[in-house]
C-alpha cells in the first residue's frame, strides 16, 4: 500500500499543522470542470481529497452533495469517468492522499473485487462506503486490502465503544469522525464535544480522526483541532461555490481552501 496519508500526517506534526482536506463530487460542473476543480484544490493547499461518485441515493449527503450529483447524473457522468478523472489527477499529483466516498451498490453494481482493482488503478487510496455500518464492513475492507486500498470507516460521538474498538481494527488511513448529528451541510455555527469519541479511538489505536459533516468556516476549522482532531473535511462549502460559479470555480475555490488551509496553521490551537 502506498502509504500518502501516514506520510501526509508525519509532514503536518513536524510543522505543528492540521490536515485540511477537500470533498466535491467528480463530474460537476462537467468532467473538464471538475479536473480544473481538483487541481485548484491541492494549489489552494488542500492536504487530502475526498470525493464523491455520482449515486441516485446518496443517503449519507445533504441537499447541496444531491443537487451536484444530480448534476453530474444528468451529464451521464459514470463511475468509469470518475476513474479516469482520477487517473489523470494522480498523474499530475502523485502525492496528495485521495479517498473516495461512496455508497454500496456503486460497488457492488461493478463488484467489489472490480471496484476495489479500478481504485487502486486510478490512484486512490482510501474508500468509505458510507452506507456501509461496521458490522456490514468487513467484505469491503478485505477486497480493500486486497488491492492496497485504505478502508476508511465512520465514527460518531454516539458510537459504542466495543464498535469503535471494532473500527480500530479494520480502518486504515484515517478515521472519518462525524462533527454533528445528520447528513453532511455547511452550518453556520458548530458545537464540538469530542473528547470521549476522540479518546475512545486514541486508546484503541485507531487510525488519525478527521472531522467532517458542517465544516465551511476558518473558525470550524480552529475548533475541531483544538478539540483534538487531527484534521478536518469540507464538502458542501466547496460545492456550494461550484454550483454558483460553474465553470469559472477554480480560482474562487482556490481562495477559498487556502483560507481555509491557514486556519490548520495556528500552532497555540494543536
Amino acid at each position: 500500500m502506498n502509504d500518502r496519508y501516514g506520510a501526509m500526517f508525519e509532514r503536518l506534526r513536524a510543522k505543528n499543522e492540521g490536515a485540511f482536506g477537500a470533498f466535491v463530487m467528480l463530474g460537476d460542473p462537467d468532467l473538464e470542470g471538475s479536473a480544473a476543480v481538483l487541481d485548484a484544490l491541492v494549489e489552494g493547499g488542500a492536504d487530502m481529497l475526498e470525493v464523491g461518485i455520482p449515486f441516485s441515493d446518496p443517503v449519507a449527503d445533504g441537499p447541496t452533495i444531491q443537487a451536484a450529483a444530480d448534476r453530474a447524473l444528468a451529464r451521464k457522468v459514470t463511475p468509469a469517468d470518475c476513474f479516469a478523472l482520477l487517473k489523470a489527477f494522480r498523474a499530475r499529483h502523485p502525492h496528495v492522499p485521495v479517498g473516495v466516498l461512496t455508497y454500496a451498490n456503486i460497488v457492488l453494481a461493478r463488484g467489489r473485487d472490480a471496484f476495489y482493482r479500478a481504485s487502486a488503478e486510478a490512484g486512490v487510496d482510501s474508500v468509505l462506503v458510507a452506507d456501509a455500518p461496521v458490522f456490514e464492513a468487513e467484505p469491503f475492507v478485505r477486497a480493500a486490502r486486497d488491492h492496497g486500498i485504505a478502508p476508511v470507516l465512520i465514527a460518531a460521538t454516539n458510537t459504542p465503544e466495543p464498535t469503535l474498538k471494532r473500527m480500530a481494527e479494520l480502518g486504515q488511513g484515517y478515521t472519518y469522525c462525524v462533527a454533528r448529528a445528520g447528513v453532511t451541510g455547511a452550518e453556520t455555527e458548530m458545537a464540538f464535544d469530542h473528547g470521549a469519541l476522540l479518546g475512545a479511538l486514541a486508546r484503541f489505536g485507531a487510525p488519525p480522526p478527521v472531522l467532517g459533516f458542517g465544516i465551511s468556516r476558518p473558525d470550524h476549522v480552529r475548533a475541531a483541532l483544538a478539540g483534538g482532531a487531527a484534521g478536518v473535511i469540507s464538502g458542501s462549502a466547496i460545492v456550494r461555490l461550484i454550483e454558483r460559479e460553474g465553470a469559472d470555480a477554480a480560482p474562487v475555490i482556490r481562495d477559498f481552501v487556502a483560507e481555509m488551509k491557514a486556519a490548520t496553521r495556528e500552532s497555540e490551537l494543536l
